[in-house]
């Protein structure tokens, strides 16, 4: 086992270009599952749309002594590859308590400048495993994470104290593949290598009904402080991808998550009752909504009390035929507020920003800013739900209304849109402060004959096209808020780390 002191090295780059993106057949197929057959046999197929994108280039770089280098929020004392503990990449060999292990000896090193566990080419079954503190999980290019599909690898664990119980049935919750708590700086990453969920099973077990307990997550650390999830494909999750519950500082960044878009419940990234997180340069297709922000559930939410706050997500693209780019709940029990959103583009997606709430969550959702959103081909642009269903049990209080305000919009083009806007609040309990500047929407072919339904909501307008409700009033030439002070997040100052190997061919 190897227990090197590291140096760095510098090894990034951004750029920000307008350019026309490439969509493989492989997506086409994810998000249009309806495709013939006779189009299946074609095997090239490429779909170009016009956006702009920042790309983060990462240069693999590899010296004398063939180091591999790679941003991080810190650097490790300490290296091991998951070989030198035993592990066998053959796809059909369990390294569950190879990883465990792993970590288990590794985490002597929190202490003492930390440790990474390097992951290197090849298929690693597992079942769940924890992370600990000071710790780099780093998955190589060609190496896959590979996801058990046997219950009996993820232990039982009790429902969140937030939500009071599963989100799939009565039951616990199955622990996430990657999971980990109280932990203070962790960092996931690698070269673009893969976690891969092998979700299917897990699909058919909750259409059938089947599930007691509720499915594993892919990424889900908790009650934790400085997280680092970047530079990584993730595909089909049981459930959500990335789930950080109870936890701050956090940075999500340069990700491709992928699930088929009529698989259900694969959220691509959910910050749930979080403090101080940024989402940046990541490309999902979900069965669910891409990215939601949540916070608790009902009468559990409201009295466990932790809100998700000051979050920044930007240069975010996402396709999600039957849901949102961006949800604010439905679970936000626990609050919502200073959540700012810049540069998305969303392409066959349900609806761009979404409020989801109703009686029995309580709280508030509140200080939203959105400012340059790029929708392709959508049912709806705006879209704010007051009568969303679904509770943990009955013991929720119907008199617990959310309080819904100052929610800013500006900068908005679509095109091919059903409709502008379906936005309704509840009765007595009117949703406020809507703001909606510099808002060009082109329709359908077949769009809805009323664009705008307006209910027990009430706000201003500028310069938006087609022409808003009444309930929206135009003020002539305005711009709506979004803040001009960084966001915390984005102050953290990212190293450049590496690791040497003989081991792999660069």
């Amino acid at each position: 086992m190897r227990l090197d002191q590291q140096s760095t090295i510098s090894t990034c780059f951004i750029t920000t270009n307008h350019i026309y993106t490439i969509l493989p057949l492989t997506i086409f197929r994810l998000t249009y599952p309806h495709i013939s057959h006779l189009q299946n046999s074609i095997t090239t197929l490429l779909i170009f749309v016009s956006i702009t994108v920042s790309t983060v280039n990462c240069r693999r770089h590899v010296s004398d002594g063939s180091d591999v280098t790679y941003a991080a929020i810190n650097c490790r004392k300490h290296t091991a590859f998951l070989t030198d503990f035993g592990g066998v990449g053959d796809g059909k060999t369990s390294n569950t308590a190879v990883f465990r292990s792993a970590i288990q000896n590794l985490s002597q090193f929190e202490n003492d400048g930390g440790s990474q566990l390097i992951v290197p080419p090849g298929k690693w079954l597992t079942g769940s495993f924890n992370l600990t503190s000071h710790f780099t999980l780093f998955i190589q290019f060609g190496a896959v994470v590979l996801a058990s599909q046997d219950e009996g690898e993820y232990p039982l664990i009790e429902p969140l104290p937030s939500y009071g119980a599963g989100r799939d049935g009565p039951g616990g919750r199955f622990s996430s593949l990657i999971g980990g708590s109280h932990l203070t700086d962790v960092v996931i990453t690698g070269d673009n290598g893969t976690i891969d969920g092998q979700g299917s099973i897990w699909w058919d077990k909750f259409h059938q009904k089947k599930l007691k307990n509720t499915r594993p997550y892919l990424i889900e650390p908790m009650y934790s402080n400085q997280i680092q999830i970047s530079n990584l494909t993730l595909v089909n999750s049981p459930s959500w991808f990335v789930h950080p519950v109870y936890s701050s500082d956090i940075i999500i960044q340069d990700l491709t998550i992928l699930a088929p878009v009529d698989s259900p419940n694969t959220d691509g990234i959910d910050p749930d009752s979080c403090k101080n997180v940024k989402i940046q340069d990541v490309f999902i297709v979900s069965g669910d909504d891409c990215i939601a922000v949540k916070s608790g559930w009902d009468e559990y939410g409201i009295k466990f009390g932790m809100p998700t706050e000051q979050a920044i997500i930007r240069r975010l693209t996402c396709i999600s035929p039957d849901s949102a780019v961006i949800a604010l709940g439905s679970e936000m029990s626990g609050g919502i507020k200073n959540i700012r959103a810049e540069d998305i583009t969303a392409i066959n997606s349900e609806s761009g920003v979404r409020i989801k709430t109703g009686p029995g969550r309580g709280a508030y959702v509140t200080d939203i800013f959105v400012d340059k959103m790029t929708l392709h081909t959508m049912k709806y642009v705006f879209w704010t739900t007051g009568a969303y269903g679904q509770h943990p049990d009955p013991g929720y209080d119907p008199k617990a209304l959310p309080k819904i305000d100052r929610i800013n919009y500006r900068n908005v083009v679509a095109d091919d849109v059903q409709m502008a806007g379906n936005m309704g609040g509840i009765e007595g309990d009117p949703f406020t402060g809507f703001c909606l500047s510099n808002v060009t929407i082109g329709l359908s072919d077949k769009p809805k004959k009323v664009q705008w339904n307006c209910t027990d909501v009430s706000g201003v307008s500028s310069n938006v096209t087609p022409e808003p409700c009444d309930a929206l009033v135009d003020k002539g030439s305005i711009e709506c808020e979004y803040p001009s002070d960084p966001v915390p997040i984005d102050t953290v100052q990212m190293q450049t780390c590496s690791f040497s190997t003989q081991k792999v061919l660069m």
